[in-house]
C-alpha cells in the first residue's frame, strides 16, 4: 500500500543558474567582439559548423555534454547548468537530432529537434496482441547559437538551448499523473473491487530530528496496530528523513477503537486518509481477485521500465495477471518552473509547457455474482477446515461463487485445490458402467466388503443395511455402494474411466485465464489402484471447480466448461467423445435418486425445480492419522454446486448441510 509521497528537493543552486546567465552574456559578447575584429573568417572555406552540432545532438543525447566545446566555460560547468535544468524531467534520456545550421559570419545558429519519451507505453495485458496505444513523446525544437574562434566552432550555453521559452531562472519539471485503476465487475454489472477509502497508520520522520528519536515511536505504534515491531522499527530506521513509513491500514470503517483513540498519544504518527481497490469484504474472493499495494524491489528490479518505487500494483491473483490492462497509463505534466524563490517572486509561478493525458485503466469482467459469492462465504465462516463452495451455472459454465473458508489458509482451494473426490467420481464411474453395456436397472452386487489382490474394500460404516445384496445400478449410485463399483472393474478397458472423465470435463486441462486445476487420472499400476480409482480414490484428483463441471455437464446434458473472465473462454476438445442424450439422461436419473432416497434425501425438500446430487467421502493419511475429506455436488435447474471440505466425517454429514443451505439462500 502506497504511503505518501515527498517530492524530491531539485531546486538547483543558485550560483549555478546565475552562471547560466554569465555563459550567455560571455556568448553574445564574444560574438559581439569578433565579428567587429579586422580578422573576419572567411565563411566559405572555413570550417563547417555542421559535425559540431551533430556531436550536440549525440552528447544531449547521451545525457553528457563534458566532451562539447563550450563558449566561456568548461564541460563539466555547463553539464551542471544542463542537469539543474532537465533534474524535474526525472530518470529520461531524450533523443535529440540535429537541423538546419545557417551561418553568419562568425556566428551560427542551428536547430536541434529533442523528443522526451517522459511515459513508457503499457506493457501487454494477459491475452492481448499489444499494449494500449504508445504514448506520444515530448517533441519540439529548439535554437542553439554556436560562435567562431581560431577556426573552430564552440557552443554557447543557454537554457533557450534545452527548451526555446526557458528564461535564466526557470527549470523544467515533470510531475505525473496517475490513472485511475480499473474496476473488476461482477455478474450484472455489479461492481466487486473499486477504489474503497482506507486510514494508512504511520510514522512521519520529518517530525524528528534523527533516525533514532523516532524508534521509540516505532516500537509503540507496531504494538498498538499488532506488527512485528522489530521489522517495523528497522523500516523506520532506514527512511529517508521526509518520508511516511506505514505500518497498517485499515478499512476506514474497521479501524479498531483502541487504535484510533490511542494512535495520537504517540508523537509523530500520523492517520492518512486515502483509497485503495478493494472487495466488499476482506475475504471476497480473496485468493483469486488478489490485492494491490506498493511495488516491491523485486518488481521494480525486474522491470524498471514499467515500476518504480512507490508505484501501485497488482500483487497476486487476477490484480496480477492483469495489472497491465487494470493499471493503465499515467499522464505527466512538464511545467517550466522558478528554480528558487526568488525567481518564484519575479516569474509569479510555473508555465505549463506540455500535458500527456493519463489513460484509465480498463475493468476486468467477471462472472461472479456479489450475492452467491457472499452466500457461500458466511456459510464457510464458522467451518474450521480448508473449505471451498464452487457454483456455476451449467448452461453457460459462467462461475458464480468460487468460496473458499476461512481455514484455507489463503489457498485457493476452491478453483485449484487437488484432492481425492471420493464417491463424487462414481457420476464418472456411472458413465463409464453405461457405455460398457449397462444400465440404470442392471443388478449389481453390493456386499459389505470385496477383495482386490489382498486388499479389503469396504463401504462406509453407516451404510443401510437395506441396500446390500443384489441391486440396480441406480441403487448403488443412490446409497454410494463401493463395493458394487468395484465389483464391476474388468468391465472397464485401460482407457474407459479416463473418456468418461474427460466427456463429464475431469482430465482436460484448459487455460481459463485464471489458476484452474481439471483434475487428472493416472493410469493404475496395479489391480488395487483400478479398484480405488472407481470409487474416487487411488489416483484420481479434482477441483471442487471441476466438480461443479462435471455435476453441470450432467445438468446441461453437454460439456460445461466454466469461466470466470469474460474475455477468457475455452472451447471443448475435439478428441472428446461427446455426452449423449441418452447417457445425460441416465445419470440424471440415478442422481436424483441419490436425493430421493439415497444418501443426499435432506435435499428432497429444498424449494425450486428438482435437486440431483452425489455425496463422496475420501480417506487420505496425513501425519500418521487417516481422515477423510467431504464432498458434496449438486444440481438443481441452471445452477450447479460443489461443496468440499479438507477434513470431515462424510460427505453427508459434513459437506452436505453445507449445500443445502447454499441452495436454500439461493432460492
Amino acid at each position: 500500500m502506497q504511503a505518501p509521497r515527498t517530492t524530491p528537493d531539485r531546486t538547483p543552486r543558485r550560483p549555478g543558474l546565475r552562471r547560466a546567465g554569465t555563459l550567455a552574456a560571455a556568448a553574445l559578447g564574444l560574438s559581439t567582439v569578433l565579428s567587429g575584429c579586422d580578422r573576419v573568417a572567411d565563411t566559405v572555406g572555413g570550417p563547417d559548423p555542421a559535425p559540431v552540432v551533430e556531436d550536440l545532438a549525440a552528447a544531449l543525447s547521451a545525457g553528457d555534454v563534458t566532451t562539447v566545446a563550450w563558449a566561456g566555460d568548461s564541460g563539466e560547468e555547463v553539464q551542471a547548468l544542463l542537469d539543474a535544468v532537465v533534474g524535474g524531467l526525472g530518470e529520461v534520456t531524450p533523443v535529440v537530432t540535429a537541423g538546419e545550421v545557417v551561418e553568419d559570419g562568425t556566428d551560427a545558429t542551428a536547430t536541434l529537434t529533442w523528443s522526451w519519451p517522459l511515459v513508457e507505453p503499457a506493457p501487454a495485458a494477459e491475452g492481448a496482441e499489444s499494449g494500449s496505444e504508445e504514448p506520444q513523446p515530448w517533441t519540439y525544437d529548439s535554437e542553439v547559437g554556436l560562435v567562431q574562434r581560431d577556426d573552430a566552432w564552440l557552443v554557447a550555453w543557454e537554457p533557450r538551448l534545452v527548451e526555446p521559452t526557458l528564461g535564466e531562472d526557470e527549470v523544467l519539471d515533470a510531475t505525473p499523473v496517475a490513472p485511475a485503476r480499473g474496476d473488476l465487475v461482477g455478474a450484472g454489472g455489479q461492481v466487486l473491487v473499486t477504489d474503497r477509502p482506507v486510514t494508512r497508520f504511520g510514522i512521519d520522520r520529518s517530525q524528528f530530528r534523527d533516525a533514532a528519536q523516532a524508534l521509540p515511536a516505532a516500537r509503540a505504534l507496531a504494538r498498538l496496530v499488532g506488527v512485528d515491531v522489530a521489522p517495523y522499527v528497522a523500516r523506520v530506521e532506514a527512511a529517508g528523513e521526509e518520508a511516511f513509513v506505514e505500518a497498517i491500514t485499515y478499512r476506514q470503517l474497521e479501524v479498531p477503537k483502541r487504535v484510533g483513540r490511542d494512535y495520537r498519544s504517540i508523537t509523530g504518527v500520523l492517520a492518512v486518509a486515502d483509497s485503495l481497490p478493494l472487495a466488499p469484504t476482506r475475504e471476497f474472493a480473496a485468493p483469486i481477485l488478489g490485492t494491490v499495494g506498493p511495488v516491491t524491489a523485486e518488481m521494480v528490479e525486474e522491470d524498471p521500465a514499467v515500476y518504480a518505487p512507490g508505484d501501485e500494483a497488482g500483487l497476486s491473483g487476477l490484480q496480477a495477471r492483469y495489472d497491465a490492462q487494470l493499471r493503465g497509463t499515467p499522464g505527466v505534466v512538464v511545467n517550466a518552473t522558478p528554480a528558487d524563490s526568488e525567481a518564484m517572486v519575479r516569474n509569479r509561478g510555473e508555465r505549463e509547457l506540455f500535458r500527456l493525458d493519463e489513460v484509465d485503466g480498463t475493468d476486468l469482467r467477471l462472472s461472479l455474482d456479489r450475492d452467491l459469492q457472499s452466500s457461500a462465504e458466511r456459510l464457510l465462516a464458522d467451518v474450521g477446515p480448508g473449505s471451498a463452495i464452487v457454483a456455476l451455472r451449467p448452461s453457460t459454465g459462467a462461475v458464480l461463487a468460487a468460496a473458499n473458508g476461512p481455514g484455507s489458509d489463503g489457498l485457493n482451494l476452491a478453483t485449484f485445490g487437488q484432492a481425492a473426490p471420493g464417491s463424487t467420481f462414481k457420476i464418472v464411474s456411472s458413465l463409464a458402467l453405461l457405455r460398457s453395456g449397462l444400465t440404470p436397472a442392471s443388478t449389481v452386487p453390493c456386499t459389505t466388503s470385496v477383495v482386490v489382490d489382498g486388499r479389503r474394500f469396504t463401504n462406509y460404516s453407516d451404510y443401510p443395511a437395506g441396500a446390500t445384496g443384489e441391486v440396480p445400478l441406480r441403487t448403488a449410485v443412490a446409497n454410494s455402494c463401493n463395493t458394487a463399483f468395484i465389483s464391476q472393474r474388468d468391465r472397464l478397458g485401460d482407457t474407459d474411466l479416463a473418456d468418461a472423465a474427460a466427456t463429464l470435463g475431469l482430465g482436460v486441462d484448459h487455460d481459463l485465464g485464471f489458476p484452474a486445476y481439471f483434475g487428472s487420472i493416472e493410469p493404475p499400476t496395479t489391480e488395487t489402484g483400478a479398484a480405488a480409482d472407481l470409487i474416487g480414490q487411488g489416483t484420481v484428483l479434482a477441483s471442487p471447480l471441476t466438480m461443479a463441471s462435471v455435476v453441470g455437464t450432467v445438468a446441461a446434458g453437454e460439456l460445461t466448461l466454466p469461466w470466470l473472465l469474460d474475455d477468457v473462454r475455452a472451447t471443448p476438445s475435439g478428441d472428446v467423445d461427446p455426452l449423449s442424450a441418452q447417457e445425460a439422461g441416465a445419470l440424471r436419473g440415478m442422481l436424483r435418486a441419490v436425493v430421493t432416497e439415497g444418501s443426499g434425501s435432506a435435499l428432497a425438500d429444498v424449494p425450486g425445480p428438482p435437486v440431483i446430487a452425489k455425496t463422496g467421502t475420501a480417506e487420505f493419511e496425513r501425519d500418521g492419522r487417516v481422515l477423510t475429506h467431504a464432498w458434496m455436488v449438486a444440481a438443481q435447474g441452471d445452477l450447479a454446486v460443489a461443496v468440499y471440505v479438507d477434513e470431515g466425517q462424510s460427505g453427508s454429514v459434513t459437506a452436505g448441510p453445507l449445500l443445502e443451505g447454499f441452495l436454500r439462500a439461493v432460492r
